[in-house]
């Protein structure tokens, strides 16, 4: 679960700082300054995905993310994709930490 959420963070990260590219000429330094901070913290949520509250504060950030449409507008549907992204990384992660315990289980009872 922690891989694919760490992965999802730092590839939003990545292209809300493509985006920003995008805003430098037609945004005020709000919007500029907002996404480069935005872009940062999602860099080091991706770090702190070892515990719990990372998690929290990644769907936190989810909302931010889809908020960055007001600034460019073709984020309104990224967000949504990555919001989208976050929740499969956490069910899917959830899954195969379940089938990974199972597996360990069942080693640890054949040794």
């Amino acid at each position: 679960m922690r891989v694919l959420g760490a992965s999802v963070l730092v590839m939003e990260s990545l292209t809300l700082g493509f985006a920003i590219l995008l805003a430098i000429k037609d945004q005020s330094t709000v919007g500029i300054i907002y996404g480069s901070i935005l872009a940062l913290i999602l860099f080091a949520t991706a770090g702190i995905l070892k515990r719990r509250s990372g998690f929290y504060v990644g769907t936190v950030l989810q909302v931010f993310v889809i908020a960055f449409g007001f600034f460019v507008s073709s984020f309104f549907i990224m967000g949504l994709i990555f919001a989208g992204l976050w929740a499969a990384a956490i069910i899917v992660g959830r899954k195969g930490e379940a089938a990974r315990a199972k597996l360990m289980a069942s080693q640890a009872q054949k040794d």
